[in-house]
């Protein structure tokens, strides 16, 4: 038996249509054993929260070891997992091809299938992760909503009631989608760029549809000035917050709808641009899992790029259009977990290292944040102490620009330096996405 893999994970298809895999009993069986093996490793201490809280769970046991864990205390475990894939992807070193084959996160995916089945989910938090529902309700109102979002007195009403923390920051809500912006202001196409002819379509995902369009937006200039034609579609959420809490049924779902909206463009000779890493990394990687035996899922996930790895593909391959400038100042910039789980190297530092006399620091580890999971009473603040010393580096670099792949995670980090601030510390930047930044490199912004 080896004692550990030098191998790339490789993941098993979830197995979600057998009823065995809602089965409690057989599910803390295979608990004990992967805790068992956690428990004996402890590589990864210092990741989430969801590893502390095991091994204290041992320690403070009657043996010291597993068996004295009682298994009703393992949902205290699952509860604090953000599906991050940071264990499975960089630390474990007995994940599949590895004979003991451990999937941490996907274990805890299972469990959280297994309860709401069982109806034993949270009916509030299901109702604040409807993206697609509350962004097309909020931007009807955006401005009062945002208004009510930063009310201090609303606020602490929203905590009793729907279990928000007063003090986590939640994003804004914008009147115009992406799509709609998209449809309303046609680009004009580079011919002379090196990029010219390309095509892309932009899955504008709920965050940049709903929220922050101003991706989007960036994305379509640094893409128009690149030769490449780009158009927007939106046929609705990933499903990134129903996977969250277990509701696989409700994913694959979400799955062929997507696909089914972006196959044709794909037949058309497009290829397709995720805007958030969340939902690249759904499209390439946890819809395969999901739906292993659909042709149509495969041939969307072979033709994803998230925006950044589409831009650096895009300069290797056919080059840049001239034009960039440096950013006085420098950038922190923060990895995203969930681009790092796309095995695809940093993208977005590779990209962002295009730009002329760049001042770089890059900071790769998890924020914290963890989706709405970050927002919730009880989780805020072990979110900001698991992102503290994200908040520390980035405090730390001193640059002009703070930026995230993930704009949960930017504005996490940024409640994360606040709080490391004195008095004379001047207050942290806006932060950008790196495709905004590459867009106000070429003077786009």
């Amino acid at each position: 038996m080896r004692e550990g893999s030098l191998e790339p994970p490789v993941r098993q298809p979830l197995d979600w249509q057998n009823p065995d895999f809602y089965d409690m009993a057989k599910i803390e069986a295979e608990m004990h054993r992967v805790f068992d093996i956690c428990h004996g490793c402890r590589r990864c201490f210092n990741l989430c929260d969801s590893f502390p809280r095991l091994f204290d769970l041992v320690d403070e046991s009657p043996t010291g070891e597993m068996d004295g864990v009682k298994s009703e205390d393992y949902k205290q475990v699952v509860d604090a997992c953000t599906l991050c894939d940071l264990c499975f992807m960089t630390k474990c070193p007995y994940v599949p091809p590895h004979e003991w084959a451990l999937d941490f996160p996907h274990l805890m995916l299972r469990y959280r299938a297994a309860e709401l089945q069982a109806g034993k989910n949270s009916k509030t938090y299901a109702q604040l992760t409807e993206t697609d529902r509350n962004g097309k309700l909020a931007r009807l109102a955006a401005p009062v909503v945002n208004w009510a979002n930063n009310n201090g007195a609303l606020r602490s009403g929203l905590e009793a009631v729907a279990g928000i923390d007063r003090n986590a920051k939640l994003p804004k809500f914008n009147g115009r989608t992406l799509v709609l912006r998209a449809s309303e202001q046609p680009l004009e196409i580079n011919q002379a760029a090196p990029g010219y002819g390309r095509k892309v379509v932009l899955y504008a995902t709920c965050f940049s549809n709903y929220n922050n369009p101003e991706i989007g937006m960036a994305a379509r200039a640094v893409l128009a000035r690149n030769g490449v034609e780009s158009e927007v579609v939106y046929p609705r959420c990933c499903g990134m917050p129903q996977l969250e809490q277990g509701n696989i049924a409700r994913v694959a779902d979400h799955a062929r709808s997507v696909s089914d909206a972006l196959l044709p463009y794909i037949d058309r000779g497009y290829d397709v641009i995720a805007l958030v890493p969340s939902c690249a990394l759904m499209l390439k990687f946890e819809w395969p899992l999901i739906l292993p035996e659909d042709a149509n899922i495969k041939r969307l996930a072979d033709a994803t790029y998230d925006v950044s790895e589409y831009i650096v593909d895009l300069a290797g391959r056919e080059g840049l259009a001239p034009g960039l400038q440096g950013l006085p100042g420098g950038i922190a910039l923060h990895i995203a977990c969930h681009a790092r789980a796309q095995n695809m190297g940093q993208k977005a530092a590779e990209m962002l290292r295009l730009l002329p006399d760049h001042d770089l620091a890059v900071i790769e580890r998890c924020s914290g944040h963890g989706g709405a999971w970050g927002v919730l009473k009880g989780n805020f603040e072990t979110a900001i102490k698991v992102g503290k010393p994200v908040a520390r580096q980035a405090k730390t670099a001193s640059k002009a620009f703070l930026s995230s792949e993930c704009p949960l995670a930017a504005d996490h980090i940024v409640q994360g330096v606040e709080r490391l601030n004195g008095e004379s510390d001047p207050k942290p930047a806006e932060p950008l996405h790196p495709i905004q930044l590459f867009a106000k490199a070429y003077g786009l912004l």
